[in-house]
């Protein structure tokens, strides 16, 4: 069941969630003066009725309880972005097959529920680490000096570097359409040594299925020589393991019942046998089993791997072959599949320049080969996820599975963060969007075509056995009271405005038209469920008032995390960052809306009404500081105590709880940093206006957020720059350079260096200088590390935390061709 919603005016004092005008209706006796001895006839009559008013009152209260209940996770009643076939072989058969398993140092599976997946793993022989080293998943631990994608266009080919202790490893595929299956595909994995001394490892390529489907492996004296398979998606289909180019190779194979994708390293790892290479190596040799069927396994074998063990350097070429190709003339193996692959690398080179004209800019090989892997590791971390997210409203008392449901997505981070996150996916399209609209275009159907009948999308996507694995137990439900950043519009507008620009908009007609009603819907939920209590503001739900073991109670929703805000969480408080979210989504849906022959009224006002600088600066500007700021219950006087005995302990896992050491009082919260910019970033401010000269003053000022490497997250001057939040956690929006929210900067400086106004050049001095810093800190970086990084250090330029960081960062291949 749909209810209607009308949107909130933000000009009107709103502080209700729209579920609590939610009444149920019963019928209500008023009584009349009468006699006050009543006759028996009469009072059983009385009674009869309010029994009869109760029997049907007590279901209704319990249907409407478990109509609120279910609010949570009942779709949309709108149409949907994407066809229920939109991703198969038929409608979309170049990017059926893809990379699409991010969390894997390579693995590939098809855009559907249940698709077979294949990957690899490898191990070095003759260690003495027990278990066996065996390398799978994406993992900081394994210490690998440098892996990503050096080229990759998102649909037809990949080419991957991966440098490990002792050898060097490419992995490169490459597609070849037909069929009504998804058609051919093949692998190549070769390694080279990175020194002299012989090295023995083993490859291991594995295939599995999730879910029903037959497996029949060959095995050819002794080694695993070709599957054949069959499912529904795929019909059949064979994949084939070609014999190494080494002189001596030893082959071993595993053939088994997996019941958890998840746990596929876990059953290499006990089907491993130890034995000797030979009489002149006492160290152990990991081979794999052979045959190893589980007693309860419900039918034949789902889980089949190949291992080719020899001294490097040597290769393994792996050629799937789909049963519904007609006629085909020779397999994409051996010479075929080096030409095939050449050709490939030739046309993304070519389409590259064109796209983003680095070379005609003037930019270096080493500086274009940076920037190839940066998009290539950003199209390359783009996933394929299926299954349901754990969500919870104030109406259930456990959390609920929302339905399922597939998302075709980007990820952060490889080893990190491997699944969707919904503020991070915005920044994502804005390069993604450039490269390849289509593909831009069915992330963001995919996205939100997971709004739920309230508008809600749940901020972190955590879809399947695998993405589940990687999130520890407490973030993995998700609230629908909490919002993320609605960064889709970021890249909406740019699509949007260059469909007008350039007469397209019927082209896209069967994308446009859903968009709108879906959008509208998600905007609404915004404007209902995240306004402040003073009229014309919003403030980020999520804080934790109650919270003793942190300095500054996060505001995880806010995409900013540990940025300093109110010290005391109220309802009061009111924050300028999601202000300005809300006027840019105000004005791509009036622009949507007029191009789209819609009502553009109400969105229209929405947004002329939060652009006004003056109401803005009424509500964020404060006069004391020279800055915006957020407003709320605030001290700076609060510290971390370690409790005396008496006195209240701290929380188990910890030794100290914070305290105040003056009182708050309700006020703008001092920290000068990347909330401060938001009307900035978001080009909110008046070109003429006096405040925009100041921030343009305030962003050179290597005292606050200028460095040589960067625009620095929170200012040197501000009472929480690079402090802990907790005695367990480091600084991470608290003076770290952050990639996304620099490019917003350039972007930013790059309008008011063009836009009439008395402090075009002002803006523009500031951009060349800053556009600069970034370039040549990150490449320099790059080449030092071999990684891109989740964020710089301000003092040494460093990167730090997670790497690589296949996301956001990402977005210096815009800064580098200055497309904003």
């Amino acid at each position: 069941m749909t209810m209607g919603r009308n949107r909130a005016d933000i000009r009107k004092r709103t502080s209700k969630h729209s579920d609590n005008n939610l009444k149920a209706s019963f019928p209500v006796h008023r009584g009349h003066g009468g006699h006050a001895n009543v006759g028996s006839g009469l009072l059983t009559k009385l009674t009869v009725a309010i029994l009869f008013i109760a029997a049907l009152a007590v279901p209704g209260i319990y249907l409407y309880q478990r109509y609120l209940e279910d609010r949570v996770k009942t779709p949309l009643d709108s149409p949907k972005m994407l066809a229920p076939n939109s991703s198969s072989a038929v409608m979309c058969p170049d990017r059926y097959w893809g990379s699409y398993r991010p969390h894997m140092y390579f693995g590939m599976k098809t855009r559907t529920s249940h698709s077979p997946v294949v990957g690899l793993m490898w191990l070095t022989q003759f260690t003495r680490e027990m278990p066996a080293p065996v390398r799978h998943w994406c993992d900081e631990g394994d210490h690998l000096t440098k892996y990503g994608w050096l080229k990759h266009d998102g649909a037809n080919f990949g080419v991957q570097k991966i440098e490990d202790q002792y050898f060097t490893m490419m992995t490169e595929f490459v597609k070849k359409p037909g069929g009504t299956h998804g058609g051919d595909w093949s692998a190549r994995i070769s390694v080279q040594s990175k020194q002299d001394r012989p090295v023995v490892m083993s490859l291991m390529f594995y295939i599995a299925l999730d879910g029903p489907g037959e497996l029949e492996p060959t095995i050819k004296k002794g080694r695993l020589d070709h599957i054949r398979g069959e499912t529904d998606e795929l019909g059949q289909f064979m994949l084939q393991f070609s014999r190494s180019d080494a002189a001596t190779v030893k082959y071993d194979y595993l053939v088994t019942y997996a019941k958890q994708l998840d746990k596929l390293k876990d059953y290499v790892l006990n089907g491993f046998k130890i034995e000797a290479w030979d009489k002149a190596r006492t160290m152990p040799y990991f081979s794999l089993d052979g045959r190893k069927m589980p007693k309860d396994a419900p039918g034949g074998a789902n889980f089949m791997v190949h291992q080719v063990t020899g001294t490097v350097p040597f290769s393994l070429e792996v050629v799937f072959e789909s049963g519904s190709v007609p006629h085909r003339i020779q397999s994409l193996a051996g010479p075929v599949f080096i030409e095939e692959l050449s050709k490939q690398v030739t046309a993304f080179n070519h389409r590259f320049e064109e796209t983003f004209k680095l070379r005609e800019k003037g930019f270096h090989e080493n500086e274009i080969q940076f920037a190839q892997a940066a998009l290539s590791n950003m199209l390359g971390s783009v996933g394929y996820f299926y299954g349901s997210s754990l969500v919870q409203s104030k109406y259930n008392k456990e959390p609920v599975a929302y339905w399922e449901a597939p998302l075709y997505s980007g990820v952060p981070s490889r080893p990190f963060f491997p699944r969707g996150f919904l503020w991070d996916e915005g920044f994502h399209n804005l390069l993604i969007s450039q490269w390849d609209l289509d593909i831009s275009k069915d992330i963001i159907s995919h996205w939100l075509d997971l709004l739920n009948v309230e508008g809600w999308i749940p901020r972190e996507q955590i879809l399947g056995d695998e993405a589940r694995a990687k999130v520890p137990a407490e973030f993995v439900v998700q609230r629908n009271e909490n919002a993320n950043p609605p960064t889709l519009f970021l890249p909406l507008q740019k699509i949007v405005n260059m469909l007008i620009r350039s007469n397209q908009l019927g082209r896209y007609n069967s994308f446009l038209e859903p968009l709108f009603p879906r959008l509208k819907a998600w905007y609404n939920w915004y404007n209902t469920t995240q306004l402040g209590e003073k009229a014309g503001t919003y403030r980020w739900r999520g804080r934790d008032r109650t919270v003793l073991t942190q300095l500054n109670p996060m505001t995880l929703t806010s995409g900013l995390d540990d940025y300093p805000r109110a010290s005391h969480p109220t309802d009061q408080e009111f924050h300028v960052d999601l202000r300005s979210w809300m006027t840019l989504a105000s004005e791509v849906m009036a622009d949507l809306a007029k191009a789209l022959n819609q009502n553009s009224g109400d969105y229209q006002t929405t947004y002329d009404y939060l652009r006004d600088n003056q109401r803005l600066d009424t509500l964020h500007w404060s006069e004391t500081q020279g800055m915006y700021a957020d407003f709320g219950l605030h001290t700076d006087g609060v510290k971390f105590h370690k409790p005396k005995p008496g006195e209240r302990p701290a929380p188990q896992g910890f030794t100290k709880i914070r305290v105040e050491t003056k009182k708050p009082t309700y006020q703008f919260v001092n920290s000068f940093g990347y909330v401060s910019l938001f009307p900035f970033l978001l080009k909110i401010i008046d070109p003429s206006s006096p405040k925009l000269f100041k921030i343009l003053t305030d962003l050179k000022n290597p005292g606050l957020l200028w460095t040589d490497y960067g625009l620095r997250s929170l200012a040197k001057n501000a009472h929480l720059y690079n402090r802990r939040n907790t005695e367990h956690d480091p600084p991470y929006w608290r003076g770290a350079i952050w990639i996304n929210m620099n490019y917003l900067s350039l972007a930013a400086l790059h309008h008011y260096s063009s836009t009439e106004g008395p402090y075009q050049r002002t803006a523009k001095d500031v951009y060349t200088d800053l556009r600069t810093n970034l370039i040549s800190n990150v490449i320099r970086q790059y080449e030092k590390t071999g990684y891109i990084w989740e964020q710089y250090n301000d003092k040494t330029g460093e990167g730090m935390r997670s790497h690589p960081f296949t996301g956001w960062s990402a977005l210096m291949v815009l800064i580098m061709s200055e497309k904003y």
